[in-house]
């Protein structure tokens, strides 16, 4: 079966039966080692949009698309670029102590067609299990799960968080999902850019921002590998520039992961800035790449896994940790 086929056909599951049982278990859980949790058997899905945002101009923080109910939590939502269909959801939860580290806490979504001051839709309604993943070097960490948002409008995402006294804090968020989601998405042809690489510039310092350099990452263009007709792995960021709570070492994994996939599939970094090497910690000598406009990215990074028909099967808005990506790429190498 065709790879878009097999996406397509995937999103007629239903939503998780088990999920109420398991709830009071899973959400009291803190303990460091994590339970083994089966992933939704679905695959994420949108449309894209065209069109470019403002936002493209400068990577200072934007004003949020979303806002945060809760007296107790602090919440970043790390995936806002969400249109219809299933997507991977991601949050980073923390209060006055510091990062927030269940195992696994359940969300729920709700459908609000009249606005937030009116009751949701309670017929679609759908919950998750998002699981936590701790980013490299322990400092920051998400909880991340595919959720379905199966129309365009106001919807909401909530859990509730176990406190140290017993007692239980409700956490919302509430945002808007798009007809169609910004950025290039799962589904869609990937752009064949012409990503520069080591061989067109002589020089990795003009490639990437980052210390740590792996020219194996710059061996082929996007539009090189594509040719190549393998599965593709592509990462937008800039490695000296990661600040926010939602960004991550994405190109060092991308590293570790070409080592452990071999030539099963290439890896190609593209560099937010095209100007590295000019750049020396004072931003405002950047320069955006264009490259960015062709996949329609406006925050500081993303991860794209492209099947060897050249389709996207996997987008992670923000970063995505290693257990995650190897999911992804193991699924999608095995699709052929």
């Amino acid at each position: 079966m065709p790879a878009l086929a097999r996406m397509i056909s995937r999103l007629k599951l239903a939503p998780l039966v088990f999920v109420g049982l398991l709830t009071i278990a899973l959400v009291a859980c803190s303990s460091d080692e994590l339970p083994e949790v089966k992933p939704p058997d679905s695959r994420q899905t949108s449309v894209q949009e065209s069109g470019l945002p403002n936002a493209l101009s400068s990577f200072a923080e934007p004003e949020p698309r979303w806002t945060v109910v809760s007296d107790e939590i602090n919440l970043e939502l790390a995936t806002p670029d969400l249109g219809v269909g299933v997507q991977r959801f991601g949050i980073v939860l923390s209060d006055d102590s510091g990062l927030i580290k269940f195992p696994i806490v359940k969300l729920t979504s709700n459908y609000y067609p009249d606005g937030y001051d009116n009751d949701p839709i309670p017929e679609i309604s759908t919950s998750g299990l998002a699981r936590f993943y701790l980013f490299p070097f322990g400092t920051r960490g998400i909880h991340s799960t595919d959720l379905q948002f199966d129309r365009a409008g106001l919807w909401s995402v909530s859990a509730d968080i176990p406190r140290p006294d017993g007692t239980t804090e409700h956490v919302e968020v509430r945002f808007p999902v798009a007809e169609k989601a910004q950025s290039v998405t799962v589904g869609q042809n990937a752009p064949a850019s012409e990503s520069r690489t080591l061989e067109s510039t002589g020089d990795i310092a003009k490639l990437t921002t980052g210390s740590q350099r792996d020219a194996g990452l710059y061996e082929y263009s996007i539009a090189e590998a594509l040719q190549r007709e393998k599965p593709l792995l592509i990462v937008f960021a800039s490695p000296a520039f990661c600040t926010n709570a939602v960004c991550g070492p994405q190109v060092e994994i991308a590293s570790e992961l070409r080592e452990i996939y071999g030539d099963q599939v290439d890896f190609v970094h593209v560099d937010l800035y095209s100007n590295p090497h000019e750049i020396q910690g004072d931003l405002s000598k950047a320069r955006l790449t264009p490259i960015l406009e062709e996949w329609r990215l406006s925050s500081q990074e993303w991860t794209f896994i492209v099947d060897s028909n050249g389709i996207v099967t996997y987008r992670f808005e923000n970063f995505a940790p290693k257990p995650e990506l190897i999911e992804a790429l193991d699924e999608t190498v095995a699709m052929g």
